[in-house]
Parts: C-alpha cells; structure tokens; sequence
C-alpha cells in the first residue's frame, strides 16, 4: 500500500474539514511509481487540475533526475529523505503554492531562471513582448545602430532583460524593479545567463533610475484591479508578491506612472512595449494619447489565445 493513512481516535470525519487537512504520507517502501501515484490521488483530492503532471515534476525534482527517468525506474524503493522531502512538497502543493516556488525554478524563453516567493513567476505570454523587442533591435540594427538601449521596467526575476540579453548580442539593457528583494533573484540570475555582461540592475520607482535615455522601453507591470486581485486564484493570490500583481483600482496606476515618466526618458523614435490586461487596451491607449505627446502611433496586439495583451507605441 502505497499511503498510509494516520488514524486518530477523535478525529473528525472527511466532510468536517477541508481536504487541505487531511494527513498524508508514503508508506515506508513506496516505490516511484506507487510515490506518483499515491500523490496524484491526493493532489486530485485537493482538486488540482495538473495533479499527475505536478507529481512528476516535484519527484524529479527531489530525485534529482528527468521525469522520462520516473517512467523508466518505476520499482525504484525511495530512499526515506527523499520519501520525506516528497511529502512535504506534496503537502505545499495541496496548499496551492505554486510548483515553480515549490522547485525553485520555472523555464522562460529557453532560459531556467530562479524563482521564488520574492518574485513574479514568468508567464508563457510574456513572452511575446521578448518576440517583439527582438524584432525591433535587429530592425534598427539592419538600419545602421551599433547597439540598441533597452529598458525592462518592473524586470522582477530578470526574466525579459536576460532573454534579451542572450538572443540579441547588440542590446544594453538596464533591468529596474523597486523590490530590493526581487532584485536578489534576478541578479542571481543574471549571474547565471548574462555572459556578455549586457544587463545592468537598478532598484527604484519606475524609470526614476535610468541613466540614459533609451531606444526601447519594455514592462510587465502590475495590471490587476484591486476588486480582481481579491478572486485571484489561491496558488496566485496567497503565494506570488501582491507588488507584482495589483496595481489600483482599475489595475492601471504603474502603467499610468511609467507613462507620464516616459517623455524624460526615451530617445527619439523610441518604442514603448506594455503587456497589459484583457480589458484594459482602450484605458491604455487614451491615457497615451493624454500624456505622450510626441507619440507618433499605437498598436494593439493580441495573445494566442485571441485576448489583448500588449501595446506598442512609437515615439
């Protein structure tokens, strides 16, 4: 058997109390495939969607191994630290907290990037906004510039800066966030990935920091309304920074700060790139048009999943 339920005289039938509090724990032998397979069921208990996908990946994690490896070892006996160290995983993700704080790491743009409670963890959409910036250096390149200056504003564990920095050689990128604590992520992992020493951290409000006017200017900023961030889902809401999330009441105070602060700081025929929420483009757009007045054009670009997701102004 591969779980073994812990019998209390008084306790309370399933009904009284969350599923969250049931007690769990592998049976002395449990083997890799019966681990998965008993934490799967009680991730499913708890009503996670990915259950037997986040039970491979916190097993692989502690065993140190791939998760093919899981499938191919499955009458593997589990050594009883890493037994120990899978159920408290387990026991975290019933609690909603996010697998990517849960191993420490999350895949962003080809890169594995740090994580942790200090920071954001990176979005898949997110990464539309490296998609664009990148066209746009290798255009002003293809035109003549030597090297590009970029701005990644809210840059939280680095993610934008550095697969910037890593695809396109010619980018100087100065990464601000205003979390000193968020800052200490992302410079371990610019550390790791900025080999050619492209990115520069700054800490402070916005574009306050800047010691240059910059050609590109690239943010994912807290979007979410004040009224949305209280139905966030748990694994968002109780575990990732509330900074990096709500942002006002229409979820628009940073975006509105950054643009104001944009005319002081952007070169000639700069180009700003914003990711924002799905209902916030035209909010986005009239609050460009009142406070960027060498702006020259504004577009709106949608996500994969036909929601709109970033806006792109010309200076």
């Amino acid at each position: 058997m591969a779980v073994l339920p812990i019998s209390l005289p008084s306790l309370p039938s399933r009904s009284s109390f969350p599923l969250e509090s049931i007690i769990w724990n592998l049976a002395p032998d449990a083997t890799v495939g019966s681990a998965l397979n008993s934490a799967t069921q009680r991730l499913k208990e708890a009503e996670n969607d990915t259950a037997f996908l986040d039970a491979q990946v916190i097993l692989a994690h502690v065993l140190g191994v791939d998760r093919p490896w899981l499938f191919a070892h499955g009458e593997t006996e589990l050594q009883p630290a890493h037994s120990q160290a899978f159920t408290e995983l387990i026991a975290r993700r019933v609690d909603h907290e996010p697998v990517a704080y849960l191993i420490g790491r999350r895949e962003f743009y080809g890169l594995e990037l740090a994580v942790d409670k200090r920071v954001l963890i990176p979005r898949p959409e997110t990464e539309m906004l490296v998609d664009e910036v990148l066209s746009e250096i290798e255009a002003r390149t293809s035109s003549g510039a030597e090297s590009v200056n970029v701005a990644d504003i809210g840059t939280g564990s680095g993610a934008i800066a550095l697969a910037i920095a890593v695809n396109e050689p010619r980018a100087r990128i100065q990464a601000i966030d205003v979390s000193r604590k968020a800052l200490a992520v992302a410079r371990i992992n610019v550390q790791r990935h900025d080999a050619r020493n492209q990115v520069t951290l700054h800490q402070g409000n916005l574009l306050e920091p800047l010691t240059e006017p910059v050609d590109i200017l690239v943010a994912n900023l807290p979007y979410i309304s004040t009224r949305e961030y209280a139905t966030l889902d748990p694994t968002v809401r109780s575990y990732e920074p509330r900074l990096a999330l709500e942002s006002g009441n229409e979820g628009l105070d940073a975006i509105a700060q950054l643009l104001r602060q944009a005319n002081s700081h952007l070169a000639p025929r700069a180009t700003i790139y914003l990711e924002i929420g799905r209902d916030q483009a035209l909010s986005v757009f009239k609050l460009a048009q009142n406070v960027l007045p060498r702006m020259r054009d504004i577009a709106l670009h949608q996500d994969y999943q036909g929601h709109d997701r970033m806006v792109v102004i010309v200076l």
